[in-house]
């Protein structure tokens, strides 16, 4: 029997289903972390400033984007539609319905577009991993409401991976400056954490270990520019059964949780030490996406279902 050819085989990869327990964990990290990130803002008092017109008490003239069909930058307007995105992420997290986790990508990809002068990159990832969750399953596995199937498109969680690395290899495309790259003076991560607009307390104190921060720069940028071996090391995770020494090598070590934990503990270091929003919490919540759901399965049981959706 001849071998399918290698389009044949990618439509075989791209329509795989497999238990959805991945993604519907992400989901759930992700739908927690978009209704804290409304909540820490409302509960702060910095809605009416980051996403209300000028004319309203905001900081900035903004012309409404999507919202200016229905009144614009208003308190009228985007009070109710925070609270309906919220709501629409509470409501994700329970795994009520597909509908929910497109209901919280529409809501926050409004509510972020508003003021590109407020927020960061982790609206767009944010946005971007919500509306991957939309096309899987997520919404069949940890959820409230009992589902008579569990799977989801193998190929969503590839595509999550995608954007974890895709993440990383442009941030570190982004700091090809002198101060970070390692034949540079690696003074970057000093410089950031002196900056009131980025450390949560004052790091004076650090001068006498000053050295600690050089270190971290040249881990923190190689481990980014790096990136790219994690889709290397979940390939030939996938393929271990496949001959080749690098192969066997990558998975003898297990190259995927060493890079991970690189990743963990550099973003540990930055909550403990900065203040970026929700960009560590969108980005780790990905990770999960790096296990298969039977290293996630804490219990055995039976297979889930494997009709399509």
């Amino acid at each position: 029997m001849s071998q399918p050819g290698a389009w044949a085989r990618w439509v075989a990869l791209c329509s795989r289903q497999e238990d959805a327990l991945p993604v519907a964990l992400i989901r759930v990290m992700t739908g927690l972390t978009v209704a804290g990130h409304i909540a820490h803002i409302a509960v702060t008092g910095a809605l009416p400033l980051v996403w209300y017109d000028a004319a309203h008490g905001g900081l900035r003239n903004l012309d409404g984007g999507v919202l200016r069909g229905i009144g614009g930058a208003t308190p009228e307007v985007v009070v109710p539609w925070s609270i309906a995105t919220f709501l629409a992420a509470v409501t994700m997290v329970l795994g009520l319905s597909r509908w929910a986790t497109w209901a919280t990508w529409l809501g926050f990809w409004v509510l972020a577009d508003l003021n590109g002068h407020a927020g960061g990159s982790y609206d767009e990832l944010l946005t971007s991993t919500l509306f991957l969750l939309g096309w899987s399953g997520a919404h069949r596995r940890l959820s409230i409401i009992p589902s008579s199937t569990s799977t989801s498109p193998a190929c969503v969680r590839w595509l999550l991976i995608g954007q974890l690395v895709t993440v990383y290899f442009s941030t570190a495309l982004q700091k090809v400056s002198a101060h970070w790259v390692p034949w540079g003076d690696h003074m970057a991560l000093w410089y950031i954490l002196q900056q009131p607009t980025w450390q949560r307390v004052p790091m004076l104190w650090l001068a006498p270990a000053a050295w600690v921060t050089r270190v971290a720069t040249v881990v923190s940028w190689s481990f980014e520019i790096l990136a790219p071996l994690l889709l290397l090391a979940m390939w030939y995770r996938h393929t271990r059964t496949r001959p080749g020494r690098l192969r066997a090598l990558f998975n003898r070590l297990d190259a995927r949780l060493l890079i991970l934990c690189v990743g963990f503990g550099m973003h540990a270091g930055i909550e403990i030490s900065m203040e970026v929003g929700s960009f560590s919490l969108a980005t780790v919540a990905l990770y999960v996406a790096c296990f298969s759901p039977d290293e996630l399965r804490w219990r055995r049981g039976p297979p889930p279902t494997c009709s399509r959706p």
